[in-house]
């Protein structure tokens, strides 16, 4: 029978369909032996499995190092060019550029290995275990994220949305200080993975140091830098954030001093922003108490009377201080006429000076004399 025109069956060649019951001979013990033929199949089968996970996250790893470290890089070398030479910045400039270097040689080898793996796994054959697998065991996984952009108001939306609904959960998970206890906490609330949660808990910092509440503060800036790194490790690896976060903790419980440091340096920068910002937000919350007092303030005519004390010559000011009507009076005799009818107006638009009915009247119509006999003498 030709083949010419037909199916090509060399895609199935690979194919090993065995119940691993097959009888070799009369005196053995067959399910015994399916059993230890099953469980060395499954071993090998997650030995190799278990080979590709720790490439793919030894490449996400060094895909991020090496990012980091080209930004300090970058750094190092414009602050060179700004400032003098110094032998110390070049020691570290130096340093850096070799970091950058291994880490580059570094990424190549592990995609390297990767491509080998993937080859290897490609030739594997087929089995029972792999021609059953299910189809769902868990309803998120390494999905790919949603490229779809929002707009600002609807970013906004989400994420008061969000933290209304999760808002004690976010909390919890912010009061945590084991790596077990929160990646246990993040199995059980996965969807707590993600970007509004990290804001959420910068927002629960800057509240705690306004508070004055800094140990508190601290401890929940330490969550939301881890919520940072897995959404960091997400987007390198370009997966749903909800499907590596095991990942980061696997690597933060045996990681090395380099990464340690790493995220306390990123820890840091955090603190420092959120003192910042609480130091900036209790500035314009005094402004607008300050403001607030000041409106309460303002006399008949719309004048701050602290403002106006502080304008007022010391003499009339003293006589304010003793409520002595009789020293405001002679203040004001020794006082151009002008300058003092400027000072005494702007005492009653104020509210330092309450006028008694008819007062200001007479006034007006006394410097409007003393005006006309000026005029009468020229």
């Amino acid at each position: 029978m030709g083949t010419k025109g037909g199916i090509d069956y060399s895609a199935w060649d690979h194919i090993y369909v065995s119940d691993d019951e097959d009888v070799t001979c009369p005196y053995v013990d067959t399910p015994s032996l399916f059993r230890m033929r099953h469980r060395s199949r499954l071993e090998k089968m997650a030995e190799f499995q278990q080979r590709g996970e720790d490439l793919e996250h030894n490449l996400a790893e060094c895909k991020i190092l090496l990012k980091e470290t080209q930004e300090r890089l970058k750094k190092l070398e414009e602050d060179r060019q700004e400032g003098e030479e110094d032998e110390e910045r070049e020691a570290e400039l130096k340093k850096v550029q070799a970091e950058v270097k291994k880490l580059r040689k570094d990424e190549k080898m592990f995609e390297k290995m990767m491509e080998e793996y993937r080859r290897e796994e490609k030739k594997l054959p087929w089995n029972v275990d792999t021609l059953s697998k299910e189809g769902f065991s868990k309803s998120v996984l390494n999905i790919k994220p949603d490229t779809k952009e929002e707009t600002e108001k609807e970013k906004v939306e989400k994420h008061k949305t969000f933290v209304e609904k999760y808002a004690k959960e976010i909390k919890h998970f912010g009061m945590l200080h084991r790596w077990d206890d929160s990646q246990k906490y993040l199995s059980d609330n996965p969807h707590l993975v993600c970007e509004e949660t990290a804001n959420s808990l910068v927002v629960i910092c800057i509240d705690y140091e306004i508070d004055e509440k800094h140990a508190l503060m601290e401890q929940v800036a330490h969550q939301a830098i881890v919520m940072q790194f897995i959404l960091d490790l997400a987007r390198a690896l370009k997966v749903d954030p909800r499907g590596c976060f095991r990942d980061f903790f696997s690597k933060i419980k045996t990681a090395d001093k380099q990464y340690l440091d790493m995220f306390d340096h990123e820890l840091e920068l955090l603190k420092e922003r959120v003192r910042s910002c609480a130091q900036s937000r209790m500035e314009g919350a005094m402004k607008e108490l300050e403001e607030e007092e000041r409106q309460k303030r303002l006399g008949p005519g719309g004048l701050d009377p602290v403002e106006v004390y502080g304008s007022l010559p010391k003499m009339m000011q003293r006589s304010f201080d003793e409520k002595n009507i009789q020293m405001l009076q002679e203040a004001m005799s020794k006082l151009d006429p002008l300058e003092g009818r400027y000072h005494l107006l702007r005492c009653i638009d104020s509210g330092l000076w309450v006028p008694e009915s008819g007062e200001t009247d007479d006034e007006e119509d006394e410097e409007e004399e003393d005006q006309s006999e000026k005029e009468g003498d020229k």
